[in-house]
């Protein structure tokens, strides 16, 4: 028995890699793919006559792992540049403004159907209202790299403001200064101790001179969410600024104070890092979302009185992010799709306390739209024709307009002309 479960576990994970592998050229989001193979491999344990103990327990700990390897990887790729400003403003002003929108509209409704409390209401709405990076990251290979930043700002911190807000509305029975002010006094120390979090972690990354240096670190940011969370203090900033930092380790030529660090040879470990970083969240991505899949149940798939709800969920979604990407006039059509609900879409939702759930929002409603809005965005990326992608690794050429078309090489001069003025 202990084999079999190795071998199938193997054998999974290789199929998730190849999945990855071969996204680039079907533009079909890997997500999909596993949970169709979490969902498949239970049907096949039933058939078997497997007795398969309750997985319920884990996915909450693996998804919470998830998320904070998923919010490093991305902050890591942040650039804090002056050419990015533009850049920078829309993505954040894209991960806020359609999800409060899209979270007062449900409310409203929910309160309205199930004739709860608002705040009860908008607790439940939330998860549905935020943009699941560890789907859209991944999947966007294909785009342009300005694109792929964009993705990534606007999806990290989406979920950072999401949690945090979730965790606001959800923790406060009663909405005044007090209750402002003090969450506010939260956010300060959170930043002071991120501040010394990112100086003992970068000396620890520096002067570790032990052959096992990298997994230690990525406990210790484990440990640090898990007792900011304890005490109900938004422990994921420190997780982005941590990793924005180490992303950013350029900038610190400009200081002095900064030579403490070492950073030529702090940049060095920042690669090897970054690597071990990557491929241990992809294999806890992994795991999530086949542990997912093989907790779907058959009836709530096919759930008819969730579907309507579900189906207009996802349309609302996607129209309001519509609305959003032309105001603020991003030209890029691809990322109209780029909205898909997953990891902490689900990792919120089962955070809910029971006494607040409602009957609108159930399991069968959130594994639905989950599944709808990574299939508009596999559907936004096949139909997508104006992308010639370059093999080899290189950048993709894309042909939407004439801004677009310019060389690789001209951006980079652009770019650098920008910072020098």
């Amino acid at each position: 028995m202990t084999i079999s479960i190795i071998i199938t576990l193997c054998v999974l994970v290789l199929l998730s890699y190849f999945f990855d592998l071969t996204s680039k050229k079907t533009r079909i989001p890997s997500v999909i793919l596993l949970l169709l193979v979490g969902w498949g491999v239970r049907q096949i344990s039933y058939y078997l006559g497997i007795n398969v103990p309750d997985l319920s327990e884990i996915l909450p700990i693996v998804g919470t792992i998830g998320l904070i390897l998923i919010v490093l990887e991305g902050s890591m790729e942040l650039e804090l540049k002056k050419s990015k400003k533009t850049l920078i403003i829309k993505s954040v002003l894209m991960a806020i403004l359609p999800m409060a929108v899209l979270g007062v509209v449900l409310a409203y409704i929910i309160q309205y159907v199930d004739d709860v409390p608002f705040k009860i209401a908008l607790t439940n709405a939330l998860p549905l209202c935020i943009i699941s990076s560890a789907i859209a990251i991944p999947s966007v290979h294909a785009l342009s790299k300005k694109d792929r930043e964009f993705v990534t700002y606007e999806t990290s911190i989406s979920d950072i403001i999401g949690v945090i807000a979730f965790n606001f509305i959800s923790l406060n029975e009663v909405f005044g200064w007090a209750t402002f002010g003090n969450f506010f006094l939260q956010i300060l120390l959170t930043l002071f101790i991120s501040f010394a979090g990112i100086i003992g972690l970068s000396v620890l990354l520096n002067k570790i001179n032990h052959s096992v240096k990298f997994i230690p670190i990525i406990i210790l940011l484990v440990l640090f969410y898990a007792i900011t969370k304890y005490f109900h203090l938004p422990g994921l900033i420190f997780i982005l600024l941590f990793g924005m930092f180490l992303g950013n380790l350029n900038l610190l030529h400009k200081t002095k104070w900064a030579q403490a660090f070492h950073v030529e040879s702090l940049k060095k470990e920042f690669v090897r890092f970054s690597e071990i970083v990557a491929e241990t969240t992809f294999l806890v991505r992994t795991l999530f979302f086949l542990l997912f899949g093989f907790l779907i149940e058959t009836s709530e798939l096919l759930n008819l009185s969730a579907l309507p709800w579900a189906i207009g969920i996802t349309f609302a979604i996607f129209i309001i992010r519509f609305i959003f990407l032309k105001f603020f006039k991003v030209k890029e059509k691809t990322l109209y799709y780029i909205a898909p609900r997953g990891l902490i879409t689900i990792l919120l939702f089962l955070s809910i306390v029971p006494e607040e759930v409602v009957p609108t929002v159930n399991k069968p409603l959130v594994t639905q739209i989950v599944i709808l809005s990574s299939f508009v965005m596999m559907i936004g990326l096949m139909v997508n024709k104006k992308m010639d992608i370059v093999e080899g690794g290189q950048e993709p050429v894309v042909l939407a307009s004439d801004e677009q078309n310019k060389t690789e090489e001209e951006l980079n001069n652009k770019e650098e002309l920008d910072e020098a003025q």
